[in-house]
């Protein structure tokens, strides 16, 4: 008889035991299965809701005249004639080979206008790129639609008194106040908005562009190349990431992580620990079979040998069980954690191939000291049990 048939034909005489011994091991890789899931899942929610929460790169004009704060950077520009962005530059951050990461791209054109003898910074942009790269803006109102219409910042509606619906001037041209920002505590607070191409023609700067705010996905985080890349398509930029922000990101998700290491090591203790004491009290039942085994011949690597066999097998149906329950666990948990309506199922092989090797591996190392104990039985001690 082979040493695995030996392995075999135990583990079926102890159906009870070996279940129990399954499941301990079962729930220990299903519980890190489903945290290693839940937590990819949890990341990649808030990297997709970090990512949507405003840019982390800004695209400046090379200059040395730095004249205006904007988001907390100085940025230069603004009050030149020469070296600015041009319209033809925004197309172009698109064209870079890892386009897939960026999210939003939104120019602005700065300039200084007169208003009822108020001098009020003007800021041109993009309103539907704007209002997605903002979302945390509130509007009494709504956002403008077409050349016609302006958004007030908090105090400059507070400055001019006016609401919405009223109307402005701007250089002889006059647009009607679509909605005014709530308080925001920012340079928002201070600034009007209107569409870009309107405020370069007030401004007599026709395609002229003060910065580019860029909203790129940092969920793998390539930000340096995005960096790299932007600054190759765009030679007369300064491309800055802003590391404020990707460090909140990768703070928030390190988190995440941290926890479910933390989670899935208590819980892989436990799992070793119900092992070996499963194993120890089945080498200490077997003593007469295993002292047997020794008297007709067995060496001790045998012994070692068919114990460890019986751990290799619990480990392994364990390891497949625990992650097809550690997956499904985390399909139906998961959605419901994080508000989803659903989640896509997705096979990983190398979570898979991972979870049966450390389901093996737990097994096999809580056998050493049972099969150690269990090689160093006296053969006599049987032999008196006959």
């Amino acid at each position: 008889m082979k040493l695995k048939d030996i392995s075999i034909n135990n583990l079926r005489r102890r159906k009870g035991k070996v279940f129990f011994l399954i499941l301990g091991l079962t729930i220990g890789i299903t519980t890190v299965i489903s945290l290693i899931s839940i937590s990819r899942l949890m990341n990649e929610d808030i990297a997709n809701k970090l990512d949507e929460y405003g840019a982390n790169i800004l695209v400046l004009p090379r200059s040395d005249d730095l004249s205006l704060s904007y988001g907390g950077m100085s940025i230069g520009g603004v009050s030149l004639d020469a070296r600015t962005l041009n319209d033809s530059d925004i197309p172009k951050i698109r064209e870079i080979e890892v386009r897939e990461n960026i999210n939003i791209v939104s120019p602005k054109f700065v300039g200084v206008v007169e208003i009822e003898g108020k001098k009020i910074p003007l800021m041109g942009v993009q309103f539907q790129e704007e209002g997605r790269l903002k979302k945390w803006w509130k509007i009494h109102g709504a956002l403008p639609k077409n050349r016609d219409e302006a958004l007030l910042g908090n105090e400059v509606a507070v400055r001019l008194f006016k609401s919405t619906n009223d109307h402005l001037t701007i250089n002889g041209r006059k647009v009607r106040i679509s909605g005014i920002l709530e308080e925001t505590g920012s340079q928002d607070d201070f600034l009007i908005y209107a569409d870009l191409s309107f405020v370069q023609e007030a401004l007599n700067k026709p395609k002229a562009v003060s910065l580019i705010e860029v909203s790129a996905y940092c969920n793998t985080c390539p930000i340096e190349e995005i960096v790299d890349q932007i600054s190759k398509k765009l030679p007369h930029a300064k491309v800055t990431a802003i590391k404020q922000t990707l460090q909140t990101k990768m703070e928030a998700l390190d988190h995440f992580k941290k926890f479910s290491i933390g989670i899935s090591v208590i819980v892989l203790l436990i799992g070793a620990l119900i092992v070996f004491t499963n194993m120890m009290a089945s080498v200490n039942e077997r003593k007469r079979e295993i002292g047997i085994f020794r008297a007709i011949g067995f060496r001790k690597s045998h012994i070692m040998r068919i114990i460890f066999l019986e751990a290799l097998i619990v480990g392994l149906i364990a390891g497949v069980t625990g992650y097809l329950l550690g997956l499904g666990i985390s399909h139906f948990i998961g959605p419901m954690a994080l508000g989803m309506k659903s989640v896509r199922w997705v096979i990983d092989p190398s979570l898979a191939i991972g979870a049966i090797f450390l389901s093996t591996l737990i097994g096999v190392l809580s056998s050493v000291y049972p099969a150690l104990h269990a090689s160093k039985m006296d053969p006599t001690e049987a032999l008196r049990a006959l």
